[in-house]
C-alpha cells in the first residue's frame, strides 16, 4: 500500500436506485470501516424520481463519510463526471450501484498492484477473472459490443464497459474535464481521453456476479452508445478529442 493512509473517494452514480442501494451501502461501509483508510462514499444522484436521497441521507446519519451529491438528470456519464471532478480525495473509485464486485476486491485497484498506472480499470475478461451467474446470451452480446468498441475506437481493452475503475487525481481531474457524453458510452471516450493524454493504464480482472436488474440493456441502448463511440472515434481523428465540453 502507499505511504500513509489511503485517500480514496467512492463514487456512485445512482437513478432510481433506492431498491439496491441500502445493500451496496452497507456492505461498502462493513468493508471500509475494517481499513485503517481516509475514505468516503458519495453518491451522485442523477435526478431520481424515487426515494434515492432518503436512503443515501438515512445512511449519512450513522455513517457521517456517505455523501450525497444531488445533480440534474444527465445519465450516468453526467453523474460519473459530476463525481469525480467534485470529489477531493487522492484516489477516485467509480463503483456501480448494484455493487456487482466483491467489495473485497477494491484493494486490487490500489498501490501497490498498481504503483504505476493512472488508471486502473476493472476487466471481467481474461484467465484470471471470474464471471457468476451470467446468462450466456448476455455474455456474447456483450462481447461482440465489445469487438464493436475495440474495432472502432479503443483496441487492446478487454471490457470497457465494467462498472468498476480506479483513477487518480490527476487522471480524474484531466480526463473528466474533457469528457462530453453523458449517456452509457462515457467510459469509451474517458478512456479514449486518457489515452490520447498518454496516461497509463492497468487492467485489473475481478470477480463479478451478474445482476439482472441492471437498467442498461444492449437490446435498447445499442445503437445509441455505438454513435456515441462513433462520435468518439471520429474526435480522436480529427483532434478535438481533447477540446472538452462546450458549455
Amino acid at each position: 500500500m502507499s505511504d500513509g493512509p489511503v485517500n480514496l473517494s467512492v463514487i456512485i452514480p445512482a437513478f432510481n436506485e433506492e431498491r439496491r442501494l441500502p445493500a451496496t451501502l452497507e456492505r461498502l461501509i462493513t468493508f471500509l470501516e475494517a481499513r485503517d483508510w481516509d475514505w468516503e462514499i458519495r453518491v451522485v444522484d442523477d435526478g431520481s424520481r424515487d426515494g434515492t436521497p432518503q436512503v443515501v441521507e438515512h445512511h449519512s446519519t450513522v455513517q457521517p463519510r456517505i455523501v450525497l451529491q444531488q445533480e440534474p438528470h444527465r445519465g450516468k456519464g453526467g453523474a460519473v463526471r459530476a463525481g469525480m471532478l467534485r470529489a477531493t480525495a487522492r484516489y477516485r473509485f467509480l463503483c456501480d450501484a448494484d455493487l456487482s464486485m466483491p467489495a473485497s476486491e477494491l484493494p486490487r485497484f490500489l498501490p501497490p498492484l498498481t504503483q504505476d498506472a493512472d488508471i486502473a480499470i476493472g476487466s471481467r475478461e481474461g484467465a484470471e477473472a471470474r464471471r457468476v451467474g451470467e446468462p450466456w446470451r448476455r455474455h456474447f452480446s456483450g462481447r461482440v459490443f465489445n469487438w464493436a468498441i475495440q474495432a472502432i475506437a479503443i483496441k487492446g481493452i478487454p471490457d470497457t464497459q465494467c462498472g468498476f475503475k480506479m483513477f487518480t487525481a490527476d487522471a480524474a481531474d484531466r480526463v473528466f474535464s474533457r469528457v462530453t457524453i453523458d449517456g452509457w458510452a462515457f467510459d469509451v471516450e474517458a478512456l479514449a481521453i486518457a489515452r490520447a493524454l498518454g496516461l497509463r493504464i492497468a487492467i485489473v480482472p475481478i470477480e463479478w456476479h451478474y445482476r439482472p436488474e441492471s437498467q442498461v440493456s444492449l437490446s435498447r441502448d445499442a445503437w445509441r452508445m455505438l454513435r456515441d463511440v462513433w462520435q468518439v472515434r471520429a474526435r480522436a481523428r480529427d483532434g478535438s478529442l481533447l477540446g472538452g465540453r462546450r458549455e
